[in-house]
């Protein structure tokens, strides 16, 4: 961030899409304090700071009467914690995105001041990419940042749309885009070898792109969560009731030939955590992957795979990970993921290059305290994926 800021109105895209419980406190603010090294810059510098993000998906969630449910997704909630991190500095809140009060409290915003402008999903134009919606953003400020690595893959109004109203030297990423972008890019164009990557989660679906992606790229790909079912009853295994998805067999047995031919080594796990239900309470017990009973099911990796797949990632120099490797919301199924989160962490602190990208992977090193123990945390779950795929985000396009 090259710019001048001082005396200019800065225009700044965050991602305050921040969990809240039932008092709508925020339980995870994470994303708040990843936005902060810029905020605190522009305010240094001697700017001051309009800020806009979005809270869940307000337009799909309606009140019953097809209002907006304002109590629920309202950025206020965010209000009076940003200023206590921001070390009580003067934080204002505009209860519209934009309009006639959007602007003049902007224009009254002194140096040194931050000004909240209500959730721009309030607002249907903001997902069409509306460009009447993104001039009227642009009309508040000076100067355009993007600092909303999260949701860079939308070609939404406040995150692509808007920066063409704002010349090449008026507008730039923030700090948090910049590290992202820069430890994204590490691991797929300059990566210390051997590269290792931990794929989990619910569906070969969701991420056969990317695996795709790491068979070009990758040494070692690890295989775990419900994902893994598929792979393993591909190859003749029986898997019970195990999350499998029937139509992507061939595709799975496809991508375990073409891993093959490229002298990539796909790891599934030996054995598995199975229960006789989906419930954190069932009966479980340990099982081969390939042998689990009718009306039992793999919620976990195993303790076999968990020693073999640390031992991969222990002799790894460059590690990914990208999802949980059984059903982390359960106590009992939840210590395949937390082995990985110790394993990347023991292998970070013998050298190895860490990122961490995707929702139950990153909260899994931060409930352990591990955030600080892995070299990277990516706060963009769908746009480090789709970063990773190779696809070009618009969030980025747009500011080059």
């Amino acid at each position: 961030m090259q710019l001048d800021f001082n005396g200019k109105k800065v225009l700044m895209r965050v991602d305050f899409n921040v969990p809240l419980n039932g008092n709508n406190e925020i339980t995870d603010d994470t994303r708040m304090r990843a936005a902060l090294p810029t905020i605190r810059h522009v305010l240094d510098q001697g700017g001051a700071v309009i800020l806009m993000s979005h809270l869940g998906r307000p337009q799909k969630k309606r009140l019953d009467d097809g209002s907006i449910n304002v109590e629920k997704f309202t950025l206020r909630h965010v209000v009076n914690h940003l200023s206590q991190l921001l070390n009580g500095a003067s934080v204002a809140f505009c209860p519209k995105t934009v309009g006639e009060q959007a602007e003049t409290m902007a224009a009254n915003l002194a140096a040194g001041e931050v000004l909240v402008l209500e959730n721009t999903r309030f607002q249907a134009e903001e997902a069409k990419g509306d460009a009447t919606f993104a001039q009227q953003l642009a009309q508040l400020a000076d100067i355009y940042v993007n600092d909303a690595f999260g949701t860079a893959h939308r070609a939404h109004a406040s995150t692509t749309t808007v920066a063409q109203y704002f010349p090449k030297e008026n507008k730039s990423f923030g700090f948090l885009m910049q590290k992202e972008i820069e430890n994204a890019t590490r691991v797929l164009n300059d990566p210390a070898r051997p590269l290792t990557a931990i794929i989990g989660g619910a569906k070969v679906s969701d991420k056969i792109l990317l695996l795709e992606r790491l068979i070009d790229l990758a040494n070692h790909i690890i295989i775990g969560g419900g994902m893994a079912y598929t792979f393993v009853k591909a190859q003749g295994g029986q898997t019970g009731n195990s999350l499998v998805e029937e139509d992507k067999q061939d595709l799975a047995l496809q991508l375990l030939a073409k891993a093959k031919d490229k002298g990539v080594q796909i790891h599934l796990p030996a054995d598995s955590v199975i229960a006789d239900n989906f419930a954190a309470d069932a009966q479980h017990e340990v099982q081969p992957s390939a042998a689990v009973p009718h009306g039992w099911m793999g919620l976990d990796i195993g303790p076999d795979a968990r020693a073999a797949f640390a031992a991969v990632i222990q002799a790894s120099k460059t590690i990914l990970w990208n999802g949980p490797m059984g059903v982390f919301e359960m106590p009992n199924f939840a210590n395949g993921t937390k082995q990985i989160a110790q394993s990347v962490a023991d292998a970070t602190a013998t050298g190895a290059f860490s990122l961490v990208g995707g929702g139950d992977s990153v909260a899994a090193v931060n409930q352990m305290g591990l955030a600080d123990a892995v070299s990277y945390v990516s706060t963009g779950g769908g746009a480090m994926l789709e970063f990773l795929e190779g696809k070009e985000l618009p969030g980025i396009a747009a500011m080059r």
